[in-house]
């Protein structure tokens, strides 16, 4: 009941909310080496206001965060980030739904 309950009403938060969700992606500067450096990434970007989720890749170099829009910019993740001591170079920030699109494209081509 609890469950359906939390279902029902994040469905109509998500619906009135309007939240904008957007998808960062970086490249940090230094490059990140290990576990440590992902962990110190995800635990300090967190706290920024707006973040929905972060993933890092230490093979890739890259952090991909998703973010609010509303509540924040790629401006204060890369502030937040320089302040933990990395500088970042953005790869790319766009929709959510935008990079859902471009997965499943890629998915649908292999």
């Amino acid at each position: 009941m609890k469950q359906t309950l939390l279902i029902m009403l994040s469905s109509l938060l998500l619906m009135f909310g309007g939240k904008e969700l957007r998808v960062l992606v970086m490249t940090p500067t230094p490059q990140m080496h290990c576990e440590n450096c992902e962990n110190k990434i995800k635990k300090n970007l967190r706290f920024e206001t707006g973040v929905v989720k972060i993933e890092t890749s230490v093979k890739e170099q890259t952090v991909t965060v998703t973010y609010d829009a509303s509540k924040t910019t790629k401006e204060n993740i890369q502030s937040a980030m320089k302040k933990i001591g990395y500088d970042t170079k953005v790869v790319s920030d766009s929709p959510k739904d935008k990079v859902k699109k471009r997965e499943k494209a890629k998915a649908d081509n292999k």
